[in-house]
């Protein structure tokens, strides 16, 4: 789960975004909170894609947890909604930088549109080369795990055959590798179940501002500041 060279380079070879502050940015400015929600997307869009464009390869972002449902039926709604409209219009845009989408996390309590939206994106975007984005939709990082360990069993593998590798190969979207560098935005300073094994070894980097002020400056000065620690594993 690791690099075979982590020192090869100043720039993360997988960046995982905890997009944390929609609500209170939105609130600060009178704003509805729907407004924040959608603030967030398009600032993610341009980040995740300036993050490509500096030599990244995978960008993760939190987009919805599980914990998540516990919001408002109109909050949910508008969500799902927002999904609905990005799958539909940004997609060809997407698709046309060369980009690829992997979606992670669980397809229970996903609407059939949705589900059929998102896996027409991934389809259609399987073979693009310039990069990775993967949002976790639906996703908690417990149960990724509980999820890999039925898929295990149900593989009738005998104790002994189970590896940490074995467990990498069942997670969702078994495709995106470790991640090299979490940052979360809006001043919390913890993972809340984001990718947690894909996670074990990232450096942190945690900032003030609510996500959708997060801009390409502060992008760089993460890299900036990931380019200066040294990244042992253990050793």
């Amino acid at each position: 789960m690791t690099n075979s060279d982590p020192q090869s380079s100043t720039i993360p070879t997988h960046v995982g975004f905890i997009l944390d502050g929609h609500r209170r940015w939105a609130k600060e400015r009178g704003l509805p909170l729907m407004e924040g929600h959608r603030a967030g997307y398009n600032n993610f869009k341009t980040i995740g894609l300036a993050a490509l464009e500096r030599g990244v390869r995978y960008v993760s972002a939190y987009v919805w947890s599980r914990e998540n449902w516990q919001r408002s039926t109109e909050e949910v709604d508008y969500i799902m909604k927002l999904l609905v409209w990005v799958a539909k219009h940004e997609l060809d845009e997407i698709h046309s930088r060369g980009v690829r989408i992997r979606i992670v996390g669980n397809e229970d309590r996903l609407s059939k549109e949705v589900l059929s939206l998102i896996r027409a994106a991934e389809e259609k975007t399987a073979n693009n080369t310039k990069g990775t984005l993967a949002l976790c939709l639906n996703y908690g990082g417990h149960q990724e795990i509980v999820d890999a360990a039925k898929a295990i069993t149900e593989a009738n593998l005998q104790p002994e055959e189970i590896t940490e590798q074995t467990i990498t190969e069942h997670l969702y979207a078994p495709d995106i590798p470790a991640i090299d560098l979490i940052i979360r935005s809006s001043g919390e300073k913890r993972l809340s179940g984001f990718m947690l094994w894909r996670a074990a070894y990232a450096e942190l980097y945690f900032i003030d501002k609510k996500w959708p002020d997060f801009t390409e400056a502060d992008l760089d000065a993460a890299f900036a500041e990931y380019a200066q620690r040294q990244r042992r594993f253990g050793s």
